[in-house]
């Protein structure tokens, strides 16, 4: 009993020690400091003394070090109490405590060791030590009256460039018009109708411009930029007009490349939640190659940091550090080609991707119908953003990214597995009488069409005349594991090596059921899907001997490196190109509308059929993938939405080829 009573003394004593304990002014200048740190003003705010409140109010206070911080753009505090050798005195009602800080700004780090004073103070019965506060605290040597200034130094974004050093995007100029308020003269409120009239706005909007706070009667107050075909005598003959060349990011291509370049846009409140080192009111990359390769090409600010006095004079700076521009981007796009394929794919829905089978380098990346990026960094009318958005043919949807089922294009892949697990004889003469062919009974009333009844067919006819049904009895022979197993050598269920999103290639979502499925997938229905980018590098192996090249956006970037090596023997792949160059060349060829004389064009073509069962009408999707079999230097894959009614795969046929003219002209 003696020892709780004991414990229970000990207790009281350590409770009263602790309610007497004299107050430290190392604690009040570390709830500073840690507050300080988290940049939170108002908590530092509570750490002053009664008179230092006096001097400046918690409003003015934190508003002080927000504009401040803000405008040379603090991204960190890092400050902490400094060790002194000096005992301090506890019974003194002032001292002074030493620290150290780092701010981190535009303009880099500040750094600084400096020293506050502390003051003890009464709060009812309690003593608490509080902050005297005064400039020098914001940084040492400011005093009373003097004001933090920046001089920025923006950084240039860097510029998109083609193989060739032509302009994807760039940082050129435009032409915004505006109003001086004090040239309006008597006639202000025809000259604004007219000005309203003229851009597609209304008066109340002009004014509400001309009524924001920091509008002068002598300042330009800009209102819209102009499109590049614009008259500029219309705007400038009206009183108190202006036009002025602004700095703006543009797209030379316009629509022609406009989901490959993507465009730039002010950063968005929830991406600064996200994105680290930016800020309100940056621009940032918001789609294509000016998204993927957003951080190569902005760039990093730079500034001067100073201290000007009362009289508006410097008097010492306190960080200074160069911008740094972003990195030119030279990619693998030809921009000839580019905006041949999109000219002749502009009226349709679409997708083409084009690829040198034996660097990798991407040549040509297109999705149609298109948009025109300048419209979106220009500013767009929301009568543009409702049409693009209405339009059935969706431009807005980036194709060249989405994976779509191959149709026949698909064939020559299925013959590269048959030949690769000799299962396909390519001598063998098959007899396959009819139009339809099923497996047995077991199919029910299942089948697969060929358009032409071939028979005896070996590989060669089988691809110039597209016959579904070989390649179909094909599949099966070879078998759904190792059809799905081989099909991986050609980069199935794998993301394409680029930095650029692609949707994978797959061979079927949850693996090949039945043997309906197979033989479907075998001349590319089933639940086959390919990018048009991907369907154009699996050719590559026709015309290298075996290898897929790793694909490359950037230049130099992987030039010349192998994804996929061995994909099929030198001579298989010698007698499958030969059987594409007679799809083409061939008069009964289902590709010979690319026949161009003088050159030796190989390719083929597909049709995908879009249905849910048998019999039901749905959307064909048209595919023609080719290459000049003399100087393999690109293969060109087309997709064409709904070519039902306007020819099947030969709409796209003849496409191809004009692209291919035009090419081996220039």
């Amino acid at each position: 009993m003696k020892k709780i009573w004991g414990i229970l003394l000990l207790c009281c004593f350590a409770s009263l020690a602790a309610c007497n304990k004299e107050p430290q002014p190392e604690e009040t200048m570390k709830a500073y400091i840690q507050a300080w740190n988290k940049q939170e003003f108002s908590k530092m705010y509570e750490q002053l003394s009664s008179d230092s409140k006096k001097e400046v109010s918690k409003e003015d206070f934190v508003k002080r070090y927000e504009n401040i911080y803000s405008s040379i753009e603090v991204s960190q505090v890092t400050a902490e109490l400094a060790e002194t050798k000096e005992k301090k005195q506890q019974d003194k009602e002032k001292t002074d405590l030493h620290y150290k800080a780092k701010i981190n700004t535009v303009a880099g780090t500040i750094s600084f060791d400096h020293h506050a004073a502390l003051v003890k103070e009464k709060k009812g019965e309690k003593e608490e030590w509080k902050i005297v506060w005064n400039p020098s605290l914001l940084f040492p040597s400011m005093q009373k009256g003097d004001e933090v200034r920046i001089k920025p130094y923006p950084a240039k974004r860097g510029e998109i460039l083609d193989q060739k050093g032509n302009g994807l995007a760039i940082n050129g100029t435009a032409y915004q018009v505006g109003i001086v308020p004090e040239k309006l003269g008597e006639t202000a409120q025809t000259t604004k109708e007219s000005l309203a009239k003229m851009l597609g706005i209304t008066t109340e909007e002009i004014d509400k411009k001309l009524k924001e706070k920091w509008v002068q009667s002598n300042l330009f107050v800009p209102l819209a930029i102009l499109p590049d075909e614009a008259n500029h005598n219309d705007y400038t003959s009206l009183p108190g007009v202006k036009i002025v060349n602004k700095p703006m990011r543009t797209y030379p291509l316009k629509e022609a490349a406009g989901h490959l370049t993507g465009y730039v846009g002010e950063i968005t409140a929830e991406e600064l939640k996200t994105l680290k080192g930016y800020k309100a009111g940056d621009t940032i990359g918001k789609r294509g190659l000016e998204q993927v390769y957003e951080n190569e090409l902005r760039g990093e600010n730079g500034g001067r940091i100073y201290i000007i006095d009362a009289n508006k004079k410097e008097k010492g700076q306190l960080a200074e550090k160069p911008a740094k521009d972003g990195e030119t981007l030279t990619v693998t796009i030809n921009t000839n080609l580019q905006k041949e394929l999109y000219n002749e794919m502009k009226s349709d829905a679409g997708t083409a991707g084009a690829v040198d089978p034996k660097t990798g380098n991407v040549l040509a990346l297109v999705s149609s119908p298109s948009f025109d990026p300048n419209t979106f960094v220009r500013g767009m009318k929301s009568s543009q953003w409702e049409a693009l958005n209405a339009d059935q043919k969706k431009p807005l949807l980036n194709r060249f990214t989405q994976a779509y089922a191959p149709g026949s294009v698909f064939k020559p892949i299925t013959a590269a597995i048959g030949l690769n697990t000799k299962t396909l004889n390519p001598q063998e003469e098959k007899q396959i009488p009819g139009l339809q062919w099923a497996k047995d009974s077991s199919w029910g009333n299942y089948y697969v069409t060929r358009v032409k009844d071939a028979s005896p067919i070996n590989l060669e006819k089988a691809m110039v005349y597209s016959d579904n049904v070989y390649f179909a009895q094909e599949g099966l022979k070879i078998g759904k594991e190792k059809f799905a197993e081989e099909a991986k050598k050609f980069g199935f269920a794998e993301k394409l090596p680029l930095k650029y999103p692609f949707q994978e290639s797959t061979i079927a979502a949850k693996g090949i059921k039945n043997d309906i499925q197979l033989a479907d997938t075998a001349y590319g229905q089933g639940e086959v899907v390919m990018t048009s980018l991907h369907l154009a590098l699996s050719y590559a192996p026709f015309v290298t001997g075996g290898t897929i090249p790793v694909p490359s956006l950037k230049e130099g970037e992987n030039t010349g490196k192998a994804w996929k090596e061995n994909v099929i023997s030198a001579e298989n792949a010698k007698m499958l190109n030969a059987a594409l160059v007679k799809v083409v060349n061939d008069a009964e060829g289902t590709g010979r509308g690319a026949k161009i004389e003088g050159a030796s064009l190989a390719g083929k073509t597909g049709t995908a059929e879009l249905k849910r069962e048998k019999g039901e009408e749905g959307q064909e999707n048209g595919w023609f993938v080719a290459y000049d079999a003399v100087n393999p230097n690109m293969i060109v894959a087309v997709m064409i939405e709904d070519v039902k009614t306007r020819g099947g795969s030969s709409y796209v046929v003849n496409k191809v080829k004009h692209v291919f003219e035009n090419t081996m002209r220039k």
